[in-house]
C-alpha cells in the first residue's frame, strides 16, 4: 500500500509517501535558493509522492528565524517555481506548509543554540507577536498581544500566501497549526489567556484557525488539496488534548480540509514526550476513525515495513517522514525494493536498479 497512488481532489500523488515540511534556516530575505533547490529535489529524485517545503513565513515577522523561507511578497515566487517544476518535472507532487511563528519568532538557527535574537542580531527582528503576552521560556522576551486587527491581518495574510503558491505552481497547501507556533497557540489554553472572542472557550480559541483556513480556501483552487498540521496533545496538564484536536477535525472538514497532519508538542518546554518508533500514529488513527477525515502519521516512521503496517491497519493515509528523508534522501526507492513494489526510477538513475 505505501505504493499505491492517492487521489485528493483534483491531485494525485504516485504514493503514501510525504517529505515532512522541514525548515533549513538558509533564505536571505525570505528568498529561496540553491540549497532549498537540492534539498527538495533530491527527496523527489528518491521517488517521495509529495515533497512540502519547510514552514514557509507569510509575514517578516512570522519567521521561526531570520533565515526562514518566505512568501509575503511577490518577488518570492519565480524561485521556489523553479524548484516546483523541477519536483513536478521527475513525478512528484510539490506542496507549500504556510506559517507564522507567533512567540517563538525570530530564533537562533538550531545549530548555533535556537535562543531568541535581539533586533539586529543576525538578522533578529522585533515585534513578536502572541496570543498573550506569554513568552515560551521564562527568559526569553514578552511578545506583544496581537488585538483584533492584527489577527484579522495574518488571516488575510495566509490567503494572500495561498494565491501566491498558487502562482509559483504548488499542488497542495498544509497550514501550520502545530509545534506551539502562533495558531497553535491561540488553540490551547496554556497559551492563549484572552478574553475577547478569540480566548476563552474551546470556540473561541479554534476561531482563529477556522479563519485562516476560510481564507486560505477562499483563495486556494477547488481542484487542489489542504492539509492542517496539529499538534495532537501538548502532552501538559490543562493544555490542548486529543479530544479537542478530534473535534477540531470534524469543523476543519466541514471548511474544506482534506487531511490532517498529526505531530504533538511543541507549546511548552520541558514536558516529557514518550518519544518512540510510531509514537504519535495513534493520533492519526483515532482521529481518521472519529472525525471521518483523512490523516497523515509522523513521528520516527524509519522502516518500510512499519510505514507499510500503518496504512495496511488502516491508521493513517499516508506517512509523513522526516529525518529519515535526511539520512536518506532515497528512502522510497530503498522502501520499494524491500516490499517488492515496482516504482519508476529516474532513467539517469536507471543502471543502479537492482
Amino acid at each position: 500500500m505505501l505504493f499505491d497512488a492517492l487521489q485528493i481532489r483534483g491531485v494525485t500523488l504516485r504514493n503514501r509517501v510525504v517529505v515532512s515540511p522541514m525548515c533549513q534556516y538558509s533564505s536571505e530575505d525570505g528568498f529561496a535558493n540553491v540549497w532549498h533547490f537540492v534539498h527538495l529535489g533530491s527527496r523527489a529524485v528518491g521517488g517521495a509522492g509529495l515533497v512540502f517545503t519547510g514552514a514557509i513565513a507569510v509575514t517578516p515577522e512570522g519567521r521561526i528565524s531570520p533565515q526562514d523561507l518566505g512568501i509575503w511578497k511577490d518577488e518570492h515566487v519565480e524561485a521556489l517555481a523553479r524548484i516546483v517544476r523541477f519536483v513536478e518535472g521527475l513525478g512528484g507532487v510539490a506542496g507549500m506548509q504556510l506559517a507564522h511563528a507567533g512567540r517563538k519568532a525570530s530564533t537562533q538557527q538550531p545549530w548555533k543554540g535556537n535562543r531568541v535574537l535581539a533586533p539586529g542580531e543576525d538578522g533578529g527582528f522585533r515585534p513578536i507577536y502572541a496570543p498573550s503576552p506569554i513568552p515560551f521560556r521564562p527568559d526569553d522576551p514578552v511578545p506583544e498581544e496581537l488585538d483584533s486587527k492584527g489577527i484579522a491581518r495574518i488571516v488575510k495574510a495566509f490567503g494572500d500566501a495561498a494565491a501566491r503558491a498558487q502562482a509559483a505552481g504548488f499542488r497542495v497547501l498544509e497550514i501550520h497549526s502545530a509545534h506551539g507556533y502562533l495558531l497553535h497557540e491561540l488553540l490551547s489554553p496554556l497559551s492563549n489567556r484572552r478574553a475577547d472572542s478569540y480566548g476563552g472557550s474551546f470556540e473561541n480559541r479554534i476561531r482563529a484557525l477556522l479563519e485562516v483556513t476560510r481564507s486560505v480556501r477562499g483563495r486556494w483552487p477547488e481542484k487542489f488539496p489542504l492539509f492542517v498540521r496539529i499538534s495532537a496533545t501538548d502532552w501538559a496538564e490543562g493544555g490542548w488534548d486529543l479530544e479537542q484536536s478530534v473535534e477540531l477535525s470534524r469543523r476543519l472538514a466541514r471548511e474544506g480540509v482534506d487531511l490532517i497532519d498529526c505531530s504533538s508538542g511543541g507549546l511548552v518546554p520541558g514536558v516529557k514526550v514518550p518519544v518512540g518508533p510510531g509514537y504519535q500514529t495513534p493520533f492519526a488513527a483515532r482521529i481518521r476513525r472519529e472525525a471521518a477525515i483523512r490523516t497523515g502519521a509522523l513521528g520516527m516512521i524509519r522502516a518500510a515495513y512499519q510505514a507499510e503496517h500503518i496504512l495496511r491497519t488502516e491508521q493513517a493515509d499516508c506517512v509523513v517522514v522526516a529525518r529519515q528523508l535526511l539520512r536518506d534522501p532515497y528512502w522510497p526507492l530503498t522502501a520499494a525494493r524491500k516490499l517488492g513494489a515496482q516504482v519508476r526510477w529516474p532513467p539517469q538513475y536507471e543502471r543502479a536498479r537492482d
